[in-house]
Formats: structure tokens, C-alpha cells, sequence
């Protein structure tokens, strides 16, 4: 029943393609494409590999996804191998299972199945897959997204396979992403004895007030898409890890902003500079914006995408935008609808990463209706 999609996740999990690593996992896919006739262009860049295939012309769906995967993590903590796919009482266990090999599997092998029953069909099918989502991002999607709107590329409709779902399949889709910003602040005090504080400036002291009203700070309120933006401080250190008896000259604080798209990067940034104005902080600062919020109204596609899922699951998906960020946010820009639907997002990272061999099936069927939908 599930042998087609089963065989081929076994396969890709068996590959330990280590992000940006791909070791072999796109020319499996490849290799079935070109069977589809399929145009096929590798665009691999530095240590990252890459490919772009699509058949057919007209309207038009790119199926968007990444062959690499996080490391293993505590591998004593595993149930089993982690590169080695298995299976036990219905589910498959390995790295990469759910994030996100099992999803485009279930891709391929959808449009395998409705490229065999319909080899003339209207509209065209395209695939975007890349070894460098979970790293640095640089050289995959990004890069061929680049390229592909130099020569005019649009997609009518994108769907991401990365793993969306909550505690059943079916309950989530993400038509949109918060936006991330990284902030690296340092905090100038003046070093001295903890004895003679009158001849020193303790930057810890200087900056605790700042630090309550950074972390409680409002900057929306959010809407029916986007929760409020969010200010979450990760690190904190005085650099002082020899003695207790020295009040530290500086206080390096590294905060993330995930925000909403109702405020920019130029106000957040505007925000958060009046507040180290307010009490009146020496110091320096720099910004890492990985990613601008994006969201896609749902419309046709995500129409589609819904009554899909709720043919093969029964169950009326909500919209959210919630959790980290996604190549969707490389290619939102040339699709008129993106939106992402994959499987069960509870065990991705995680040791014991695993998925429902029912799921997988459904999935896989998922992706099928939506084929027949947009092109018969």
C-alpha cells in the first residue's frame, strides 16, 4: 500500500547527508525524473548541491525541499541507527525521516504516479531541492532563486514540504513566516575592584534595568496571521571567568527577534536603540537580519491545499506562522501562493526522529489530489 513512498524515505534516511552534505540523495531523485522526462539543471555551488527540474509549460507548481539533515545528536540516546532506516510497529525511525526525506519522497513519488496515469497534462511541474537548509542557507535555495529570477522565472503556486504538523496530520499550514533578527550588543562599563565600586562602572548593574524592559517590550500586537513580535535574550556573559573579585569592564548580550510583518527591521532596530538611549548605555551593537517576514493570502492554492487534506485525513487545517524560519522565505517572491504542508513537526532534531508509515501514505495522496486538482 505505502511500498512506493516507504522504499524511497528508507533510501534517502540511509544517507547520512549531513547538512550541506548531500552524498547522493538528489541524484537518486534525479536518476526517477529523468525516467519523467523531466529538464533537469544541477546548480551546485561550493560545497553545496542543488538542482532544478521541471516538465511541462503553462501554470505552474514547484515542489520545494532539502536533502540535507542536523547531526545525529546523542547517538547513545537513539532507539536505532540513526542512518540506518527501520522500522517497528508502524513507524520509521531515522534522521531526516520527517525533516524532511519522508516529505519529498512523498512528492516524487505523488508526481510519479500522476504523471503515469496522465502523461499529457496541462500546466507544468517543477522541483527546487537543495542540500543547505539546515546550515547556512548561502549556496542552496537562495542562490538558485537568484538565478532563476534573472532569467524571469514565476511560479504560480510553490509548496514547501517542511514538516508543519502538530499533533495530527493534517492540522497545520504554514502560509507564511515570522521574521528573524540576531542581535549582538555589547555594554561599556568601566573594570575595577568589586571592593571600590565608587572607582569602577559595573556594566551587569548598569544594564539590568534595560534588560527587564528589553525582554517585556512590546512592538505589535500581531493580527489573524502573525502573534506578536518577540524578544527572547540567549546569552549573557561579562567575559570575567578567572575571578570574582573584578567588576568587568563590558557585558556582551545576544538576543533574537522574531517578528511579524507589521514592523520592519528599521523599526525594530529604531525601537530598541531609544530604549538603551532611555538609560543611558555606552555601547555597541550589530544586526543579522536571516530573514524578512512573508506571508501568502490564502487564495486558490491554499484553497486546494485544504480540501486536499481534508479528503484524505478529515481534518480542516489552520493557518499559522508559527516556528522557525524556512526557504520559503528565498521564494515567496516569485510564486503567487507558497505555502508549506509536511508531516508531524514533533520529533524533528530530536533523537528518535521518526514518522507514521500511515502518514506517509496519506501524504503522499495529499500531494497526489493536489496534482490532479490543479491539472485535469
Amino acid at each position: 500500500m505505502y511500498t512506493e513512498v516507504l522504499n524511497l524515505t528508507k533510501k534517502l534516511i540511509d544517507i547520512p547527508s549531513i547538512s550541506p552534505k548531500d552524498l547522493g540523495c538528489q541524484e537518486i531523485l534525479i536518476k526517477r525524473l529523468k525516467l519523467l522526462d523531466f529538464n533537469i539543471e544541477r546548480m551546485n555551488f561550493k560545497n553545496t548541491n542543488n538542482f532544478w527540474a521541471w516538465r511541462g509549460y503553462g501554470k505552474t507548481i514547484t515542489f520545494l525541499g532539502h536533502t540535507d539533515v542536523v547531526p545525529e545528536g546523542d547517538i547513545f540516546s537513539w532507539k536505532t541507527p540513526p542512518f540506518i532506516s527501520t522500522i517497528s510497529n508502524g513507524i520509521l525511525y531515522g534522521r531526516g525521516s520527517v525533516d524532511m526525506k519522508g516529505s519529498i519522497a512523498a512528492m516524487l513519488v505523488a508526481v510519479e504516479n500522476f504523471i503515469k496515469n496522465n502523461p499529457n497534462h496541462k500546466g507544468r511541474i517543477s522541483f527546487l531541492i537543495t542540500s543547505d537548509e539546515e546550515s547556512t542557507g548561502k549556496y542552496g535555495t537562495k542562490k538558485v532563486v537568484s538565478i532563476l529570477e534573472k532569467r524571469g522565472e514565476k511560479f504560480n503556486y510553490c509548496l514547501i514540504g517542511e514538516p508543519t504538523c502538530e499533533n495530527i496530520l493534517g492540522d497545520c499550514i504554514k502560509n507564511g513566516r515570522r521574521g528573524s533578527l540576531s542581535v549582538d550588543l555589547t555594554i561599556y562599563g568601566v573594570q575595577g575592584h568589586v571592593a571600590y565600586p565608587n572607582l569602577a562602572s559595573n556594566p551587569i548593574h548598569l544594564s539590568a534595568p534595560f534588560l527587564v524592559e528589553l525582554s517585556n517590550l512590546s512592538l505589535d500586537k500581531g493580527n489573524n496571521f502573525f502573534d506578536p513580535t518577540i524578544i527572547q535574550i540567549s546569552k549573557i556573559f561579562s567575559g570575567n571567568n578567572y575571578t570574582t573579585n573584578m567588576i568587568p569592564g563590558e557585558l556582551k548580550v545576544f538576543f533574537n527577534i522574531r517578528f511579524s510583518s507589521l514592523i520592519t527591521k528599521k523599526m525594530i532596530i529604531n525601537s530598541i536603540k531609544c530604549l538603551l538611549n532611555k538609560y543611558s548605555i555606552r555601547y555597541s551593537i550589530s544586526w543579522i537580519c536571516h530573514a524578512k517576514p512573508f506571508i501568502s493570502l490564502p487564495s486558490t492554492f491554499c484553497n486546494i491545499l485544504s480540501n486536499c487534506i481534508y479528503e484524505c485525513t478529515h481534518i480542516i487545517p489552520t493557518f499559522k506562522t508559527n516556528g522557525g524560519t524556512s526557504d520559503g522565505r528565498f521564494i515567496f517572491h516569485l510564486s503567487d501562493e507558497t505555502a508549506e504542508f509536511g508531516l508531524l513537526n514533533s520529533t524533528i532534531h530530536k533523537v528518535n526522529e521518526c514518522v507514521n508509515l500511515i502518514d506517509l501514505l496519506k501524504l503522499k495522496n495529499i500531494y497526489f489530489n493536489i496534482l490532479n486538482k490543479l491539472f485535469l
